[in-house]
């Protein structure tokens, strides 16, 4: 057995022969699971006004619908992929396919807001075990040769579900299947876990890591605590008038952070296991690059929320005409990504990176002048030149994104690495849906009339596009500090990265660019890396 036949987090149990057709049972079990976890967060945000405007939910209860799933998951990813090593791919899958199933009927059936938030923070938890299985069972499952077959169908899985997500969204919630409304939205995962759940029993074969990292559940319990302290009141501090309280808990959460750091470096001593790597912010383009996906993360959060809030509460479009005008968005994303990472960042490198950015921001303006230039008779096909605009750019940075931030760390850090990056940028997904209450209700008075709800969104809408722009340049400059190629693009580099398993365990990494979702969760997917995280390779949130 030659190297490129380990998979990266140490011995499966079984390693299945070319005619064991149960592996590729197992491959459709769990592509399913991955396409039904990206669905769920695109179809989420195009019902999100739906939501709001049936169960009479403030804005600060729909910003947590979609921030309260991403904190869970964040909080969640580095742990669900530990616990896959210490207790089995297979078992933890099952448990977190069950649970995000449970979680999926709850949120169907919710009775109020509430229910509907701590219903969603559960499918958040559930979905950050069952994720970062998913590759680790391919890896397991799979011998090497036969991996890049394996990696572009889930390529293809993570387009359809891009393109998929928003209509599917669209249509249930138009539909008002049985006169449930928009509950169908959830109420589909039902069978579609069930029978996952049965068939994953029968089909998915076991697999640990020999010698797996420890769980730091407390510094799980300290970054959750810290996000709390930040996002709960800047979601609720406009509704509430901004309290005293609500300072002294953002402030105290950098305390919160800083005990982190302080856990974090003595946790590290004791057992080699904690949470957080810190000595990988000694490396400079690291540190840039887990910037940068904050950043990035921040400003997707941003955006995605707004622009549906824009066209069905501004506009008054149907929750159908919204997905529809999205689908270019989401062809531009995949196209780009896979353009990028195959033909232009092994010639130009950090070029295409720092070009993306430039070129997201450009649609981003050209997005704010022809809203401001139309007004409320904007027409779908005036969006979509902007909009095809920002995804060629955004496709140009979440394919290769993963990749360049790796490029410059020690290969025995790589697993941790890669884990954070996957966590970083859910936390900034997070606190950009809650900095929405500031970028955009905040320019929003308290009580409209029908007549000036829609002038009132548009603004809102362009102020907090505005913001965007701000930080596609921010990114830009954080940039430079990348590499100006990735280890792999350099002329006559010997070998391919190699990536490092749970246990410490080095490995030849087998994933290409289209194997996972290049961090995007929120109305889009793309054909981005599958980096090797502390539970084994994951599909990025």
């Amino acid at each position: 057995m030659t190297s490129t036949d380990i998979p990266p987090s140490g011995v499966a149990v079984r390693a299945p022969g070319p005619a064991d057709r149960r592996r590729w049972f197992a491959l459709a079990i769990v592509m399913t699971a991955a396409f039904m976890d990206l669905v769920d967060v695109t179809i989420v945000n195009i019902a999100i006004p739906s939501i709001q405007r049936d169960e009479g939910a403030s804005f600060g209860q729909i910003q947590w619908i979609t921030a309260g799933y991403a904190l869970a998951f964040a909080a969640g990813l580095i742990t669900g992929g530990r616990l896959g090593d210490i207790h089995g791919r297979k078992r933890v899958f099952l448990l977190g396919i069950g649970g995000f199933t449970v979680a999926s009927a709850l949120c169907g059936f919710a009775a109020n807001p509430e229910m509907l938030v701590a219903s969603r923070i559960l499918q958040g938890g559930m979905a950050a075990m069952m994720v970062p299985q998913v590759l680790s069972i391919v890896h397991a499952t799979f011998p090497a040769h036969e991996r890049g077959k394996v990696f572009g169908l889930f390529g293809a899985i993570i387009g359809l579900g891009a393109v998929s997500g928003p209509l599917l969204g669209a249509l249930l919630t138009e539909w008002n299947l049985f006169g449930l409304e928009w509950r169908p939205i959830f109420l589909i995962n039902l069978p579609v876990g069930v029978a996952a759940l049965i068939l994953g029993r029968r089909f998915i074969s076991e697999s640990k890591a020999p010698k797996a990292l420890k769980l730091d559940l407390v510094g799980v319990a300290l970054v959750t605590l810290a996000l709390l302290m930040l996002l709960y009141p800047l979601t609720r501090g406009r509704e509430l008038g901004w309290p005293l309280w609500g300072y002294v808990s953002m402030a105290g959460s950098l305390v919160v952070f800083a005990g982190l750091v302080t856990y974090e470096r003595r946790k590290a001593a004791r057992d080699g296991s904690p949470l957080v790597e810190l000595s990988l912010f000694k490396v400079k383009s690291f540190a840039a690059g887990i910037a940068v996906q904050t950043v990035f993360g921040v400003g997707l959060g941003v955006f995605f929320l707004v622009w549906t809030l824009y066209m069905q509460v501004g506009l008054g479009w149907t929750p159908l005409r919204a997905g529809l005008t999205g689908v270019p968005f989401s062809i531009a994303v995949s196209a780009a990504a896979g353009m990028s990472v195959q033909l232009l960042v092994p010639r130009f490198g950090r070029k295409v990176l720092q070009a993306g950015a430039l070129i997201m921001a450009v649609g981003v303006l050209l997005y704010i002048w022809e809203s401001d230039r139309y007004g409320m008779s904007i027409a779908s096909w005036q969006m979509a030149l902007p909009l095809v605009v920002m995804g060629a750019g955004m496709g140009f940075i979440v394919a290769p994104l993963t990749d360049a931030v790796l490029s410059e760390v020690p290969r025995e850090h790589s697993g941790s690495a890669s884990g954070l990056i996957n966590t970083v940028q859910q936390m900034g997904n997070a606190l950009g849906l809650g900095l929405v209450s500031v970028l955009f209700f905040g320019r929003i008075a308290d009580r409209l009339t029908a007549v000036q709800v829609g002038p009132a969104f548009v603004h809102a809408f362009q102020y907090a596009l505005g913001w965007v722009v701000a930080l596609m340049a921010a990114i830009f400059l954080l940039m430079f500090a990348l590499p100006k190629r990735p280890a792999q693009h350099v002329e006559g580099a010997g070998e391919e990265p190699v990536g490092e398993g749970p246990g410490g365990e080095d490995s030849a990494g087998e994933e290409p660019p289209s194997a996972g979702r290049g961090g995007v969760r929120d109305g889009v997917g793309s054909s981005g890396d599958a980096p090797v995280s502390d539970g084994g390779p994951v599909l990025t949130g």
